[in-house]
């Protein structure tokens, strides 16, 4: 069976190319030297690409054609006859040959900054200067359609592939295999989600609405994680811009106001498109190991806007998980003096590595754009309306719908993924491998049968002082990612203290326009408090301190928690959120070497070991340019570049369940980040808290230290835990990940890819006498005295290395000063895993 279907597909690919004309191969120049950035087209088409870093190209045309031009500025121009249908690997070798434009020389490498002597840096200007006035930015309002198409293909299919025992039983997919026009690999697509918006802006308030009209995918209409995965891996970019965001990296823009000192620009050629007289400018990067682009543009000559334009992301570029970006645009001319984007391509390449052969997975990403319309105002208020509801048929449109609205018909390729993943879903496998893939993505086993989620997984295994090997078991309902109510729970047990630990919550949304929300649970468990400055509100919340397996020092200061907490939240405008809660907890230790006791007059003894303490809390978050993805109880943030607010009042009060203090808690915090161009990416915290009243240890504000391995943000890694204690505390954070913006510059290490990432943490606090004598007896006065760092602040700075072997983090971290303090660690190094781009 193997052996027919691997001689159909042969007999396929070679009936498929009958049709076309496929040319790959590589240009040199007369030293044997690869030419980079050299045009290769079809003589008599606009059909042509450019040769990579390697002058390695590939081009493909469903048309027949005869003759293939190679030229290259400061070259002879070639014209090769094309004698067969499908020519690959051909070498063509440039002549130098001297020319002129100006009166300039245009020779290749690196090319001059200055205007006087370099017409593209003259041409250059002249975008800049009217880049404002180019697109939509001329209109003050503007409306129309967009349709998207989104594919993932696998990519470099082999008969290895074909024949491996992954895909033993699902054979027939390969039915679908075709070769990219853009790399000149085979490819199998896998999935596609077709999407159909109208879009709104009003440029004089800033403000832009998109209406879904319809979406459809190959075999997951309803996974929104996915569908909103597609929408945050290809976000929108403007070639004006000076920086265009990829992945999370800041790409500099050949079309930036920092593009001189980033690339070379060439002049080379003039013609006319669409009957609009343009001047064509080459573009290549000047260093290596930076995120830049190769590739050209088309500029109008009197209006100065972008006419075509391609980008393909340079080989050496730092970034992961990425092999390959390229991207097309194309501008619509509606009158003398407006261009339009009317098309735009994405294609990337995912891969393990960067080597030619590697396997990977093509994402490409076609949007087209139609039916323009202009000063057209609307109330203000029509763009802030937000959709409350999941809509089914906006995610079901017949085929009827697409038929009519979409801009760009589907290929056969595309119709065949529809249909061949309607039959995969049917195969047991395929189910298998879903399913793996759907666990290691949420950690919860999904139970359809009986709408329950077991999970997390992750959380099954822990270690601390006090429980030794802890196991837990838990879930959660799930009847459908937009459900109005969840409860979840857990049950652990510690095999050192012998003893069971379970926690149970719930929530129910009331109103998805206000998003008005009752919540509430208990918990008895065993956790590290103190390992944040601002409290939380979630009742099975549990920090990553409690369960550390291995740390620098002995983590026995842990806490016997019994929690139980009932609140109401709302969100009267977007993105704003108001909470109410109460809760009653009982705090006592968990380990014979650590003690929260404090003065007690009411005991016999004059000591008490356990504080019981109701606390009523009103809290405030705000996150501006959040977006949210989900109508249900539970949503996901789609974006992670907004800024976060949070303010809380908490009072106690001892007329409530026969608490044992009076207090009032104020507490603030403020989180940003910021994209600092092709620099990199900031984040700042500030954090401030005052406590009013006398408290005991475990209602104070312990600055958060960290005694793990693992570099975790808003932590300070060389103070123990408990090292400083206090009542009014203020404390910030700053770091800086420069993405290879400082490697790249170091010749015996660019290579590498790492990325250097720099911080700076401090706080200052003060701890009142009144509260030092409450709590400063027994144990606690000889295992630690309560210390503030009140003298001067006390501050840690750290140098971090990224991207070891795509996924390894390792940060220094020094202690600046409090270094007489006992036990100090002068010095540590973290660390973390993550898969980033």
């Amino acid at each position: 069976m193997k052996l027919k279907l691997f001689t159909f597909l042969l007999v396929l690919g070679f009936l498929s190319t009958w049709a076309q004309t496929k040319v790959s191969g590589y240009v040199f120049d007369e030293n044997n030297t690869p030419v980079p950035f050299a045009n290769v087209l079809f003589k008599g088409s606009t059909i042509g690409t450019i040769t990579n870093e390697d002058g390695k190209f590939y081009l493909e045309s469903d048309d027949v054609w005869n003759t293939l031009i190679v030229s290259f500025v400061g070259f002879e121009m070639l014209e090769i006859p094309i004698t067969k249908r499908v020519n690959y690997d051909l070498k063509f070798i440039l002549k130098e040959e001297a020319s002129t434009l100006d009166e300039v020389l245009i020779v290749t490498g690196k090319q001059s900054k200055k205007a006087s002597e370099n017409p593209a840096i003259r041409i250059l200007k002249k975008i800049w200067e009217r880049k404002r006035q180019n697109g939509l930015n001329q209109f003050k309002q503007y409306e129309y359609d967009q349709y998207e198409k989104v594919e993932f293909d696998l990519n470099t299919i082999d008969s290895a592939l074909i024949k491996s025992k992954l895909f033993k039983g699902m054979e027939f997919v390969f039915e679908e295999v075709d070769t990219s026009n853009v790399t000149g690999k085979t490819y199998l697509p896998i999935f596609l989600n077709e999407s159909v918006k109208k879009v709104s802006g009003d440029n004089l308030i800033n403000k832009e609405r998109e209406d879904l009209l319809g979406n459809k995918n190959s075999g997951f209409s309803n996974n929104q994680i996915i569908i909103d995965f597609i929408d945050d891996l290809y976000s929108e970019y403007n070639v004006y811009n000076n920086y265009l965001k990829f992945f999370d990296k800041s790409f500099v823009s050949p079309l930036s106001r920092t593009g001189i000192q980033t690339y070379n620009y060439v002049l080379s050629d003039s013609a006319f498109i669409d009957n609009k007289w343009c001047y064509n400018i080459i573009y290549y990067p000047r260093r290596k190991n930076e995120l830049t682009f190769k590739g050209d543009f088309w500029v109008n000559d009197s209006t100065y806007a972008i006419k075509e334009i391609n980008l393909q992301a340079s080989k050496s570029a730092n970034i992961n998980w990425v092999k390959e970006i390229y991207i097309e645009q194309e501008f619509e001319v509606l009158n003398d003096s407006v261009f339009l984007i009317k098309r735009d391509y994405f294609l990337s390449d995912f891969a393990f590595n960067k080597k030619e052969i590697s396997r990977g997975v093509y994402g490409k990403r076609t949007t087209i754009y139609d039916n323009y319309k202009f000063d057209q105002p609307k109330d203000s208020k029509f763009y802030d309306k937000v959709v409350y509801n999941y809509d089914a048929d906006v995610y079901n449109r017949e085929d009827d719908f697409w038929d009519t609205n979409r801009l760009e018909a589907l290929n056969k390729d595309e119709k065949g993924v529809y249909k061949m993943l309607d039959t995969l879903k049917t195969v047991k496998k395929f189910k298998r491998l879903y399913n793996v893939g759907s666990i290691l993505a949420s950690g919860y086993i999904e139970i359809p049968s009986i709408n329950f989620d077991y999970g997390p997984i992750f959380s099954t295994f822990g270690y601390n002082e006090v429980e030794g090997v802890r196991l837990r078991t838990g879930g959660r309902t799930y009847f459908g990612p937009n459900d109005l109510w969840r409860l979840e729970g857990f049950l652990a047990y510690g095999f050192k203290d012998d003893k069971f630990k379970y926690g149970i919550s719930g929530k129910w949304l009331l109103n998805k326009r206000t998003r008005f929300t009752l919540f509430g649970g208990n918990r008895r468990d065993v956790e590290q408090i103190g390992a944040s400055l601002t409290s939380s509100t979630d009742v099975l919340g549990r920090s990553l301190a409690s369960s550390a397996v291995i740390g620098t020092s002995t983590n026995d200061k842990l806490t016997n928690i019994n929690l139980t907490n009932l609140g109401a939240s709302i969100e009267p405008f977007r993105n704003l959120e108001i909470r109410i809660d109460g809760s009653f907890r009982k705090l006592s230790s968990a380990s014979p070497t650590f003690s929260l006791d404090y003065l007690d007059p009411e005991s016999p003894t004059g000591i008490s070991s356990e504080i019981k303490q109701f606390e009523s809390r009103l809290s405030l978050a705000y996150f501006p340019k959040r977006q949210m993805t989900g109508f249900g109880v539970e949503r996901k943030n789609k974006n992670d570049n907004f800024a976060t607010l949070f303010a809380q009042v908490s009072r106690g009060d001892r007329d409530w369940f026969s608490s044992d203090f009076d207090y009032t808690k104020l507490q603030f915090s403020y989180i940003q980040p910021w994209q600092v161009g092709g620099f990199g990416r900031l984040v700042t915290s500030v954090e401030l808290g005052k406590t009013f009243g006398e408290v005991p240890l475990g209602l104070l504000s312990v600055v958060p230290g960290n005694q793990s391995y693992f570099s975790i943000y808003n932590t300070f890694p060389q103070l123990d835990f408990y090292e400083f204690v206090t009542d009014t505390y203020s404390s910030v954070h700053i770091e800086h990940n420069f993405n290879g913006r400082i490697f790249s510059r170091i010749p015996f290490l660019k290579k590498y890819n790492l990325r250097a990432i720099l911080g700076l943490r401090g706080v200052w606090g003060e701890l009142s006498e009144e509260n030092r004598a409450l709590s400063n007896t027994g144990m606690n006065a000889a295992e630690f005295p309560l210390v503030a760092p009140d003298t001067r602040m006390y501050y840690e700075y750290s140098v971090g290395v990224a991207n070891i072997f795509k996924v390894l983090r390792l940060d220094f971290n020094f202690r600046g000063n409090y270094l007489d303090r006992p036990n100090a660690r002068p010095f540590g190094v973290t660390g973390s895993f993550g898969f980033y781009f």
